[in-house]
């Protein structure tokens, strides 16, 4: 699998927190602070999983899930996209099942659950 990890969330400390592990587990990261930024690091670069915030200014993270999947070339559209939120209730699942993200991970959360999903991919 390719170890090349894009963060995408509009929190400064988040990003930098979760880059350290990845990093630190030897991963390489990218990092975005929105949807639309999402979207340039992905088409620029070759990205094995996204991990994206859904709340973000500028474009949110089920508007950008939706551009990836139906706007971007087939290679680029493939690419696994985690949902990470603070939202816990049951209206996650709609998110999950409409915006086309292939799994979601509730804040606060642990590094190792992120790395057993990464590890599962």
């Amino acid at each position: 699998m390719d170890k090349t990890i894009l963060i995408v969330d509009d929190i400064f400390v988040n990003r930098r927190v979760l880059a350290k592990n990845l990093q630190n587990a030897g991963y390489y990261v990218l990092e975005a602070e929105n949807g639309k930024e999402a979207i340039e690091k992905l088409t620029q670069n070759d990205v094995a999983c996204v991990l994206m915030d859904i709340e973000m200014p500028v474009m949110n993270g089920i508007e950008a899930a939706r551009y990836i999947r139906y706007k971007l070339p087939s290679s680029k559209a493939r690419v696994k996209i985690l949902a990470i939120t603070a939202y816990n209730d049951s209206t996650i699942n709609e998110y999950l099942e409409f915006s086309l993200f292939d799994g979601i991970v509730t804040k606060p959360f642990s590094f190792q659950q992120i790395e057993k999903i990464l590890k599962d991919a």
